[in-house]
């Protein structure tokens, strides 16, 4: 029979015993943890640089937006005189080579507008002012002069706008060279820090381009009823700016 001294002695060291490995284990982990921690620390060697790019470029798109605007005492009257003068000039327009899926309307209303009396019978007087809307969309900008003249030849009598833009092909080309002096001027900036540190630009290790800004350049113009004969219209588009940003970071060693 053991004695119960002898027993608690060894119960005391199978505690310690356990104990020593419990906390050897412990370090182990958190060694563990501190070697993992350093192993997935970003790279703290970093040059954050921007740069934006410019380039001018001519449009090769514009819309042009005409109205046949009537007005008379019956709104039917004034319905089938609009109409009447919105077909002669979409077969006038089409006549010119202009296809048919170039022109579409955007616009349709009737308008009933008070007579301008000091007749006592005024507010029983009213006109209908009817305004259709036709847009017309050119590939050749150099046309739009010439479209214009047919049309106000033909029975147009309002141009409320004309918007000069650049196709997907021609906006893509341009946003494609506003991109590389966009990164031109971010990698310049970043060597310039890099040799102020005396350092060396080794790789990139994040990117971002912005959408930049590709405008739309508009003009408006509006023709009085019955501004039928003018001298051709000259129509002298101005250059559309397409620009580019990005955001770069640099690794430097």
């Amino acid at each position: 029979m053991i004695p119960e001294g002898k027993i608690h002695a060894l119960t005391m060291r199978k505690r310690l015993l356990l104990l020593t490995v419990a906390l050897a284990l412990c370090a182990v982990m958190a060694f563990g943890g501190i070697a993992s921690a350093q192993e997935t620390t970003p790279h703290l060697n970093v040059i954050h640089a921007s740069g934006s790019g410019s380039v001018m470029g001519t449009p090769d798109r514009v819309q042009i937006s005409f109205a046949v605007r009537t007005e008379n005492a019956d709104v039917k009257t004034s319905q089938t005189e609009n109409a009447a003068r919105m077909n002669q000039v979409i077969t006038a327009l089409g006549a010119a080579g202009i296809p048919k899926d170039s022109m579409k309307t955007t616009g349709y209303t009737i308008y009933p507008k008070p007579q301008d009396s000091t007749s006592p019978l005024a507010s029983k007087m009213q006109t209908y002012e009817v305004t259709n809307t036709l847009q017309v969309t050119l590939t050749d900008v150099s046309q739009s002069g010439t479209v214009i003249d047919i049309a106000v030849s033909s029975g147009i009598n309002q141009i409320s706008s004309i918007e000069f833009m650049l196709s997907d092909a021609q906006s893509q080309l341009l946003r494609s060279q506003a991109l590389k002096k966009a990164v031109a001027k971010a990698r310049a900036d970043a060597d310039t820090v890099a040799g102020a540190l005396a350092v060396n630009i080794t790789g990139t290790s994040d990117l971002v381009i912005s959408r930049g800004y590709m405008p739309v350049v508009h003009n408006y113009a509006t023709l009085a009823l019955g501004a039928r004969e003018v001298a051709p219209t000259p129509v002298q588009p101005d250059d559309i700016t397409v620009t580019a940003e990005v955001e770069i970071t640099y690794t430097y060693g």
